[in-house]
């Protein structure tokens, strides 16, 4: 906790990590995630585990425990803790957006289990007396029985290849990423012993790009071949952004044993990555989540659009879909388990992003015990899967909308077409949509 919230040599108040309204500190936090994992995996000793279901939900409620002495040197307390499991039958009640069951859920949702894999119990002896059980896979599996109140950690996060479907979560669950792509890292040379794999700041981009291209064969011609046509499909897609690209390589330094992006335009001049734009940099940082399969899980982008000419930024969100899973096909080696969940405040994108997939974030004001505050909330456009899946959820309305775009370009006319009647085909953009049409300026009036 004191890693969140700041440097481990000073001393912090543990209770900034709750919610708070008038210098009053609610007392718990609670999250909870739906989770599909991978039906196999390696554990830490390279060994193979099969999870016995895929379909999962993970509970966890920490609190935070006074010290009476000194308030603000308090302690976290891990109050609830549970992995249970969601089977096929109940799979289409959770899963509702559109997708192909027979093909994309069949080929995700599998196995059966009739208990939960950690659940906590209550004593009732006295107040946080909570045991936490952890229990193996298989009929007969034994089970570990914890004391919450003096636990240092989640039980998920201690769990090895004895428990295999919780190990697979856990793993699953490390694996989610917010991706923070900086220039001085994705152009900087990797060496010869980088593991390849893209960090969060897009660091170890030239040893990523240089796995992929010998991810298939040894040093010997055939694979040179094979390598070249890795970077030609690499180059043909950056040439979408930037059309001065004409080849894409990695530079094999043997004797400083240094791995070196560069890019070579159509006359020939070699340009190193640390001359390239920032906006190509993060371009092909996306290029090789696409290509790796390895990058799986969640993946979070803040603002790709930031450095992309505007004319382009189509192609960001085209690729961008790509590396997501695509729901109507079934998920293996060409079609990765992946989701990826983006911010912006780019009218563009917001212009061009399917209707389905937007989600808009305001601070709205709440009360409760006679303080008022206020908090994120997420609402959706009205005519989508989420408003007719939850039908209680919050939606944005088009006048909300649309002053948003406005505020952005004031001086201009907007033409709209908001016919309550309109009939919206699913999974459209909205600027496919008549009701939530607008104008924007072309850039050669800006």
């Amino acid at each position: 906790a004191i890693s969140v919230c700041g440097e481990e040599e000073k001393t912090h108040d543990i209770r900034s990590l709750f919610h708070c309204v008038g210098g009053k500190y609610d007392k718990e936090m609670s999250f909870e995630a739906e989770v599909i994992i991978p039906e196999e995996g390696i554990d830490d000793l390279g060994q193979k585990v099969k999870a016995s279901i895929t379909f999962l939900r993970y509970i966890v409620t920490i609190a935070y425990r006074a010290d009476n002495s000194l308030p603000s040197l308090g302690s976290l307390e891990l109050v609830r803790e549970e992995l249970d499991r969601i089977n096929l039958q109940d799979a289409s009640k959770h899963l509702k957006f559109p997708h192909k069951a027979g093909v994309w859920r069949k080929s995700v949702i599998k196995g059966r289990r009739t208990l939960p894999f950690i659940k906590t119990e209550n004593s009732g002896k006295q107040k946080g007396s909570s045991i936490i059980k952890l229990i193996q896979d298989g009929i007969k599996g034994r089970t570990k029985t914890f004391q919450a109140a003096s636990l240092p950690r989640t039980v998920l996060s201690t769990v090895n290849a004895e428990n295999p479907t919780a190990f697979l979560a856990q793993r699953e669950m490390q694996s989610w990423r917010v991706l923070r792509l900086e220039p001085s890292s994705l152009w900087r040379p990797d060496k010869f012993a980088t593991p390849p794999g893209l960090g969060a700041d897009g660091s170890h981009l030239s040893a990523t790009l240089y796995y992929l291209s010998r991810l298939r064969g040894s040093s010997n011609k055939a694979s040179d071949n094979k390598a070249a046509l890795i970077y030609d499909q690499i180059a043909l897609r950056l040439s979408k952004l930037s059309e001065d690209v004409y080849k894409v390589r990695v530079e094999h330094d043997e004797k400083r044993e240094l791995l070196t992006l560069e890019v070579v335009d159509h006359d020939g001049t070699v340009h190193r990555a640390n001359s390239v734009s920032s906006g190509i940099l993060r371009f092909l940082a996306m290029i090789a989540l696409k290509l790796d399969t390895r990058a799986g899980g969640l993946i979070c982008l803040e603002e790709p659009e930031n450095s992309i000419y505007p004319d382009r930024i189509p192609e960001v969100l085209k690729l961008l879909r790509d590396i997501a899973t695509n729901p109507k096909r079934p998920v293996g080696p060409d079609n990765p388990l992946r989701q990826i969940i983006i911010n912006t405040h780019s009218p563009i994108i917001l212009n061009q992003v399917f209707a389905d997939n937007l989600l808009f974030a305001e601070l709205k004001e709440l009360e409760r015990a006679g303080l008022k505050f206020k908090r994120a909330c997420f609402s959706c456009l009205p005519d989508t899967w989420r408003k007719k899946a939850f039908p209680e959820s919050d939606t944005v309305s088009k006048d909300r909308l649309f002053s948003y775009l406005k505020s952005i370009f004031p001086a201009e006319e907007q033409a709209l077409d908001i016919n309550p009647k309109s009939k919206h085909k699913k999974s459209e953009s909205t600027d496919d949509r008549p009701d939530l049409q607008m104008r924007l300026p072309s850039f050669s009036d800006v």
